[in-house]
């Protein structure tokens, strides 16, 4: 007879199977499931054990996706991987904030969004983008900046 601990085991395997997850976001699902908190600890220890559970391997891995990938912010990565139930102490350790890498990741979102966009008047163009860059977490310096370099270079022209 296969006992609780197997079947939180199995659980766990099965959201494992679909993306990495968090020790947090783990315990969170096996609680939902109806496990009880000694259960679930001790299978995150079996897992953590076996290296299937790593969230500093977690968190370097979201880092990358969401500033090469979704081209967030460093701000908005940090806002995702805490969602994701990464601990503090692991962001302050995988993000070290660098200016440049939000300009640089700002200026590819507007460039591959003004693609989408020509049709549109300056004002309009300008106030999307502005939301979208403040959706995606960046501060309103980086986008001011980003979007006076966009459209100084067009009204130049």
């Amino acid at each position: 007879m296969i006992d609780s601990h197997d079947k939180a085991k199995q659980y766990a395997f099965k959201l494992l199977s679909y993306r990495g997850r968090s020790e947090k976001e783990l315990k969170e699902r096996l609680a939902k499931k109806g496990f009880s908190k000694t259960v679930a600890s001790s299978t995150i220890q079996d897992l953590k054990h076996l290296g299937l559970i790593d969230d500093r391997s977690l968190a370097e891995t979201l880092k990358r996706e969401a500033l090469s990938t979704k081209l967030l912010s460093q701000e908005g990565a940090k806002k995702l991987l805490l969602h994701r139930g990464i601990p503090h102490e692991i962001i302050k350790q995988v993000l070290d904030y660098d200016e440049t890498v939000d300009i640089s990741n700002a200026r590819r979102l507007v460039n591959k969004k003004l693609k989408t966009l020509r049709n549109y008047s300056s004002w309009h163009v300008k106030r999307r983008l502005y939301s979208l860059l403040s959706r995606r977490g960046y501060s309103s310096d980086t986008i001011q900046k980003v979007l006076k370099e966009n459209f100084s270079k067009e009204e130049d022209s």
